[in-house]
């Protein structure tokens, strides 16, 4: 699996378990630069809009589809995944079924968006965690009623990596007849995502972490039979049926995907993630997520060994592909083991965050938590 080690230089430089927050980049997106580079230079001799740049959504979006179980042409880059989010809030009543809800684990952003969508009559049902580290479905399906109008939620939480059961609350919002969104940043390239077999009204995500593509792109995927009845009110020109018309009028939606764009495309950046992208869609999800299981478990079972407070699920099935370890100081512990060349991160009430990725070794698992004992030790003794 980590034959893949010489596609990405900095790996030479140390232990790299970062993956969660910041993934390495490939070799492959100096090449993909250089094309975009080469096509804006020789624009004045070939359209560069024309030939290339205008499809290239559609083309990343059926990359990023490839990897989440979606079938083509339901998939549209978006800058951000709180901007995909933003425009999937866009498209609902809030009048008729004014409830959202959401949980206590899920990203603050997720928060945010849904909590302005009050203004405009939404009720925010927020279900609780009682440990930090996991959300009880049986609470969560509960809370899910005939006045809820979307269930918007972490299919895998960034605090605490603990993964829902995807399917179960998309059932159960499916029977109230309420829409489901799934935030699948944490899991899409480490864990099983399938937005067909699930049947999600909504996934979001991005490039910047397990998919390898750097702080790029987000996205959006809308299930193919709500596409057409949807009508954002996050709009822009790109999302207009003949956008090349340049009507001054009110917006007619074009029928695909493209509905739910607004200006114009950040086109470096759609160049910067088809790279990690085709290298996790040729090894395979599901292999990916084999070795992650087996190795997050070799991380959690060397902290529990030590004694170290685990604030992950220990259960590899309920597990995405990060472990948290709670320590006392975890900013200092986190820069301790950069001056050591291990790279995590970590974030406050949470700990240090590791995530091995398909391209690491037991060897340096196994080298990390010897690092980390010795750091944290010292620290004890001084």
């Amino acid at each position: 699996m980590n034959r893949n080690r010489d596609a990405f230089p900095s790996l030479q430089h140390g232990i790299y378990l970062a993956s969660h927050s910041l993934g390495p980049m490939p070799s492959g997106v100096r090449q993909s630069y250089e094309q975009y580079q080469s096509q804006w230079l020789g624009h004045g001799d070939e359209d560069a809009w024309m030939s290339s740049w205008w499809m290239l959504a559609s083309e990343v979006g059926d990359l990023y589809a490839s990897i989440i179980g979606a079938p083509p042409e339901s998939v549209l880059p978006l800058p951000n995944a709180t901007l995909a989010m933003a425009t999937a809030a866009s498209c609902l009543d809030y009048q008729r079924r004014p409830k959202v809800v959401t949980t206590a684990l899920d990203f603050p952003s997720m928060g945010y968006v849904w909590g302005a969508q009050r203004r405009l009559g939404a009720e925010i049902t927020v279900v609780p965690s009682d440990d930090g580290v996991h959300v009880n479905l049986d609470r969560l399906l509960e809370s899910i009623d005939e006045q809820t109008g979307i269930v918007a939620v972490s299919h895998t939480t960034y605090c605490s990596s603990h993964r829902l059961d995807a399917a179960a609350v998309v059932r159960r919002a499916h029977e109230v007849g309420a829409l489901a969104l799934l935030d699948v940043y944490q899991s899409a390239g480490v864990a099983p995502v399938d937005a067909s077999a699930w049947g999600a009204d909504f996934l979001v995500g991005g490039s910047i972490k397990w998919l390898c593509g750097g702080p790029s792109c987000g996205y959006l995927y809308v299930r193919p039979e709500l596409i057409a009845a949807l009508e954002p009110r996050l709009t822009g020109w790109f999302a207009h049926e003949n956008p090349l018309g340049f009507e001054h009028a009110d917006i007619r939606y074009d029928k695909t995907i493209r509905r739910f764009s607004q200006g114009t495309p950040s086109i470096p950046a759609l160049y910067s993630v088809g790279p990690g992208m085709r290298i996790i869609r040729d090894l395979g999800v599901d292999a990916i997520h084999r070795e992650s299981a087996r190795r997050t478990q070799r991380i959690v079972d060397a902290a529990l060994e030590r004694g170290w407070r685990v604030n992950t699920p220990t259960d590899a099935s309920r597990r995405g592909g990060t472990v948290m370890i709670g320590f006392e100081d975890p900013e200092r512990v986190a820069h301790q083991l950069r001056s050591e060349r291990v790279v995590v991160d970590w974030r406050p009430g949470i700990g240090i965050r590791i995530s091995p990725h398909f391209f690491n070794t037991d060897e340096e698992i196994d080298a990390a938590m010897e690092i980390i004992a010795r750091v944290t030790d010292r620290d004890a003794g001084a």
